[in-house]
């Protein structure tokens, strides 16, 4: 156990990587509670590695839960204190010949660029090896008999032999290293078999060298060993790199927190102190272009926040002493002090990782089956080199051993292990760019099957505030309609109802006019709206209520109402009327366009009045709606609607639609309007726009298609080599190129889902703006 392992065994580093699972309770201890801790992985290169590190750790005593994602070479592991420590189910790794390192952004890009460049040098030595051997290869190749005498012959292959050291003793290390390993552990993982080719190459290469008249001494495959050992580094090389643009995605989402941050002191300065150091009420300093290290407040200074990665909006957005900063946004323009107002787990960007870390880890369905089959396939890989060496054995030993190596590489099921995860994954990280968080990556399966979108109406369709849509006022009220608006926005500044923040929020928006208005005890009224003594200079005070509307004295309104009135000597006289609505969001007719064309049915269920319903429903362009829903109708409309052959997808704001949410194949919620950690749904909108529904629709499509041809051609790129390779068509060399090309295709057709295409884009992003028509909603 290293001296850096045991240091994470102090309870104040746990916080630096893990978190405590479940609610911490006042007073609770870190050591008194289970946690759950996120590590990345170093030597691993498979689904049986992954397999491998699961089972080492889940018998280590104390060890509740522990996941290992492959595509990824990150781990979840939930321990319990009391009865183990980091650095114990951490030493369970390094026997098991892994190396875990806490999941921290300096550990993870330091340890990405040593791999790079561990990788490259590695590459660039075999290239070279290759090179040379090729070059004293060749005489050979095309010598006519008699051309070459017997001890040219032998120079070549005793400087092939020497050229070939460096390949064998350092580019080959990690797939020598790794099966080692896997003979000691006494398993089966994807560099057993290549290591195995690669060895019995050099040593039958080698065997004839030293004896030329010897059984091996007719051929040599120095140029075989070298070039699919290069064709092999070539391929993981470009597939570290590949993989770590676009899965890699996710970490630059889950790595927005700065190391350190400068903290006031005591004295009034600031010291910079490392982030997870830092406690509630602290008071830290962000200077420009650092993120800022927890949610707070900004006490001076005023600038402007980038928090695209957490709600999806690109704009930057203006903060200004009182405003409140998120944890993980970026400061753009210059420092400002900020009070601490929460951190870790509790703010939203804690939310935010601990979904994204549980979703990374995830296996969904195909890449579970892939897992399975990992093993035994190897297995088989074994079995049908050794058989193959068998059948040529009494032809040409020589040969039958170079085509064991032919079986053995070419069916490593590297392609296979990658296909799904890397897809899934790669979405995964676009989404999250685009301010969509997936909390469970299977859900993605099922969105790419889906046939019928239900929308809620109520902060999904619409707008979560009311608008003010019209004003009239009474005749012989002696008010303009400005002058109506703001004193009713007097009255509604006291109150905190939707209806007053309509109001307010209105007032502002028109030119203020003089109001000559006295305000004083005013009350709100449960049920029935507010209530203030008012007067005006030199009048006799008045009675003045803002509340629901009663027996229309002006001409009818649609929608929503509210009424100014004034009590004087006991007559009550209308001064105005304010038509409410809820606002249609201005991409809603836009998003159902996009979705019906793409053939799938859009229905909308609510809990508001029908009428209501079906108004916004037109709006939308929505057939299908239903209002006066309870939460159980709606659960019942969903349920009949699975039971009719339909894969449907729920679209809600999370709060009152939990059941449907859980009860659908695949579900959104806004992240503004449900806590991340109390949502019910596969996928949170983290912006306030409904076009990545449809965004994330069509992107799950295109990763299924894509997962399907990775997968076809993982099983294809077997079936027609391993025939090749077991009847000696196929040479050393091409196997390892098929092998590396295999598994590099597989990660270049995933990339292609880290862009979304410019034509689905402007469809999704930019809808068609109209002109404004009245809503009409309750």
């Amino acid at each position: 156990m290293s001296d850096a392992t045991a240091l994470l065994d102090d309870p104040q580093e746990w916080s630096a990587f893990g978190r405590l699972c479940g609610a911490a309770t006042e007073g609770e201890l870190p050591a008194d509670g289970r946690w759950e801790s996120h590590v990345v992985l170093e030597g691993m290169h498979c689904a049986a590695c992954a397999l491998t590190i699961e089972d080492a750790l889940r018998q280590v005593p104390g060890v509740a839960e522990a996941d290992v994602s492959a595509a990824t070479r990150r781990a979840r592991v939930v321990w319990s204190p009391g009865q183990v420590l980091p650095s114990q189910w951490m030493e369970a790794v390094r026997k098991a010949g892994y190396r875990a390192m806490p999941a921290m952004d300096a550990f993870v890009r330091e340890q990405r660029q040593r791999e790079s460049r561990r990788a490259l040098w590695r590459w660039l030595v075999a290239g070279f090896c290759m090179m040379q051997v090729m070059m004293y290869a060749w005489p050979a190749y095309q010598a006519m008999p008699g051309d070459l005498t017997a001890e040219m012959e032998q120079l070549l292959r005793w400087a092939s032999w020497v050229i070939s050291l460096p390949v064998v003793l350092f580019a080959c290390g990690p797939f020598f290293s790794s099966a080692l390993r896997d003979i000691r552990q006494r398993r089966v993982s994807m560099d057993l078999p290549v290591a195995l080719g690669m060895l019995i190459t050099f040593v039958v290469s080698m065997a004839g060298t030293f004896d030329p008249a010897g059984p091996f001494g007719r051929e040599v495959y120095y140029d075989s060993l070298t070039m699919f050992v290069f064709f092999l580094l070539t391929g993981r090389w470009l597939e570290l790199r590949l993989r770590d643009r676009t899965a890699g995605a996710l970490e630059a989402v889950m790595n927005r927190l700065p190391d350190s941050v400068e903290r006031r002191t005591a004295e009034g300065g600031f010291a910079r102190v490392a982030t997870r150091r830092l406690q509630v009420g602290d008071v830290v300093r962000v200077l420009p272009g650092e993120a800022f290290p927890a949610d707070g407040h900004i006490l001076a200074g005023s600038t402007q926040a980038d928090e695209a990665l957490l709600t999806g909006e690109s704009t930057p957005v203006g903060k200004s002493p009182g405003s409140t900063v998120t944890a993980g946004s970026h400061n753009l323009r210059s420092a400002v002090e900020v009070e601490v107002d929460a951190l870790g787990a509790q703010t939203r960007f804690g939310q935010i990782v601990a979904l994204m870390e549980a979703a990374s880890l995830q296996k969904p369905r195909l890449a579970q089956l892939a897992d399975r089959v990992a093993r035994p396939f190897l297995v088989g890989v074994l079995l049908a080199a050794l058989l193959a060496a068998v059948w040529w054995w009494p032809t040409d030993p020589g040969h039958a051993l170079m085509v064991a190596v032919a079986v053995l590489v070419v069916t490593c099921p590297c392609a296979l292990s990658l296909a799904t995860p890397v897809a899934m994954l790669t979405t995964a990280g676009t989404l999250a760019r685009s301010g969509v968080l997936v909390r469970n990556l299977q859900a993605l399966e099922a969105l790419a099957t889906v046939d019928t979108v239900v929308f809620d109406k109520t902060g999904t369709l619409t707008h979560d505030r009311l608008t003010v849509s019209g004003t009239q006022v009474a005749p012989g009220a002696g008010l303009a309609p400005e002058q109506a608006l703001g004193l009713a926005a007097m009255l509604a500044r006291h109150s905190l109802h939707p209806v007053s923040r309509a109001l307010v929020a209105a007032a502002a928006e028109t030119e203020k006019p003089s109001l000559p208005w006295t305000l004083d005890e005013v009350q709100e009224l449960p049920g029935a709206g507010l209530q203030a003594r008012a007067w005006q200079m030199g009048q006799q005070e008045v009675i003045l209520r803002l509340g629901s509307a009663a027996h229309a004295r002006v001409a009818p309104m649609e929608g929503q109402q509210v009424v100014l009135s004034a009590e004087r000597a006991g007559q009550v006289a209308e001064l105005a009327r304010f038509a409410l609505s809820e606002a249609l969001r201005p991409e809603a007719a836009s998003v159902v366009r996009q979705l019906r064309s793409a053939g799938i049915d859009v229905q909308l269920l609510s809990g508001d009045r029908s009428a209501a319903v079906q108004g916004v429903a037109a709006r939308a362009g929505i057939d299908v709606a239903h209002g006066d829903c309870t939460p159980q109708d709606k659960l019942q409309r969903l349920q009949a609607l699975q039971a009719g052959g339909h894969c449907v997808a729920m679209v809600g704001d999370g709060l009152n639609d939990g059941p449907v949410l859980a009860g659908a194949h695949a579900s959104f919620a806004f992240g503004k309007a449900v806590p991340l950690a109390q949502s019910r749904s596969d996928i949170v909108v983290l912006g306030d726009n409904l076009a990545p529904v449809a965004l994330t629709l069509l992107l799950a499509r295109r990763t299924l298609r894509i997962v399907r041809q990775n997968l076809w051609w993982a099983a294809g790129y077997n079936a027609v080599g391993v025939p090749l390779a077991i009847a000696g068509y196929m040479p050393a060399w091409l196997a390892g190129l098929g092998m590396a090309l295999s598994s590099l295709l597989v990660v270049m057709n995933a990339a292609r889902l880290a862009r979304i295409p410019g034509g689905d884009a402007v469809a999704i992003s930019q809808p068609a703006h109209s002109t404004p028509m009245p809503v009409e909603v309750a």
